[in-house]
């Protein structure tokens, strides 16, 4: 048979080797969907016969092809993954600001596969997921097929560009892993794993299950809880780092304040008793439906703050986040306090514990 003639129904003629797609690289030369083989002179009639059964190929996914028998590596499954979703892993992450979206992007990696790449220590190997999570835009129609789990988005997060391929920021990951996860200590494990390892702040997390609508489950409330304490030990750490690496006066750490012979004014994170100035770390957490009990502890919160203020003392109030992205600026705003302490009124006595 003459290869060079037309094929039947008009089809142009293609080669049956693989060999005018040889100049492709890794799983972009092993992966390639429809248009893509369009693109290389490989129509619908020749994939399908390349794929037939002692073929050359397989199909992996609707309009996705393997260039190769046998199974799927890792690598192969997220693009094929990607190529599915129509997003091409070859073309790169476009910049764009947080939570807007990169232009263009019409999938990404989620879920556990995700949090793999990002490399949380207990995420599972990406050869022992059965799924593979694609986050898309809502408006997508697309269906779960294969190894492909859909999850669909409002709006997508600006994607990260992890092993070459667009995958959602860890905080996003962690929601969509944790809604098809119903082990406390493996969402547990995941959550804290995120904080200590630096890969996203309490915040961003429970926002992101806020808007899942996943914090009522039980496992999730309780992994909740872990997670802030470790926010709360990670920040306190920046904040011992803060103090000695910019030269600060060393304060006394973790005290509780009370008036002589009164009650207690509550707890601080660090305190310079010579010049009436405290530090206090805000690592809570915004929560899906305030309850009474969450608006009691903020407003108690509030109150303690402008109670030190009224005794003459100066609380300088650090969130995780400005300790991690601005630590110097941070620190500066500490000293100014320290450095025009004498220059207000000398503050009431107070007696401080240690708590």
């Amino acid at each position: 048979m003459n290869n060079s003639s037309t094929s039947r129904g008009g089809e142009a003629p293609s080669p049956l080797s693989p060999r005018p797609l040889s100049h492709l690289a890794g799983a972009q030369r092993r992966v390639l969907s429809a248009a893509q083989l369009r693109e290389h002179g490989v129509g619908a009639a020749s994939a399908a016969a390349r794929c037939a059964p002692k073929g050359p190929w397989q199909q992996l996914l609707p309009g996705v092809f393997l260039l190769h028998q046998g199974p799927p590596t890792s690598q192969e499954r997220l693009h094929g993954a990607l190529l599915y979703a129509g997003r091409r892993p070859d073309v790169p992450v476009q910049p764009a600001g947080p939570g807007t979206g990169a232009p263009g992007d019409l999938a990404m990696i989620t879920g556990l596969a995700a949090l793999t790449l990002h490399g949380l220590p207990s995420a599972p190997a990406l050869t022992a997921l059965e799924h593979i999570d694609v986050l898309v835009p809502r408006t997508r129609r697309l269906r779960s097929t294969g190894c492909v789990r859909i999850v669909r988005a409002h709006a997508l997060p600006a994607a990260r560009q992890v092993t070459g391929l667009p995958v959602a920021p860890v905080a996003r990951a962690l929601a969509d892993a944790v809604a098809g996860l119903t082990d406390p200590a493996a969402v547990r494990r995941l959550l804290t794993e995120a904080v200590r390892h630096g890969h996203c702040e309490p915040a961003s997390v429970v926002r992101e299950l806020s808007r899942a609508r996943l914090l009522s489950g039980p496992h999730v409330v309780d992994a909740v809880d872990s997670l802030l304490a470790a926010g709360r030990a990670v920040a306190e750490g920046r904040l011992y780092e803060m103090v000695r690496t910019y030269g600060l006066p060393e304060p006394v750490w973790n005290v509780d304040l009370r008036l002589p012979g009164g009650p207690h004014l509550g707890g601080l994170d660090a305190y310079w008793p010579d010049y009436a100035v405290a530090v206090e770390l805000d690592t809570r957490a915004p929560r899906h439906g305030r309850t009474p009990k969450d608006d009691v502890a903020w407003s108690e919160c509030a109150r303690k703050r402008e109670h030190l203020e009224r005794l003459g003392i100066t609380v300088v109030h650090l969130t995780p986040r400005k300790l991690r992205d601005s630590p110097e600026l941070q620190a500066t705003v500490v000293r100014t306090a320290l450095l025009t302490s004498s220059d207000r009124e000398p503050p009431a006595r107070v007696i401080v514990l240690p708590r």
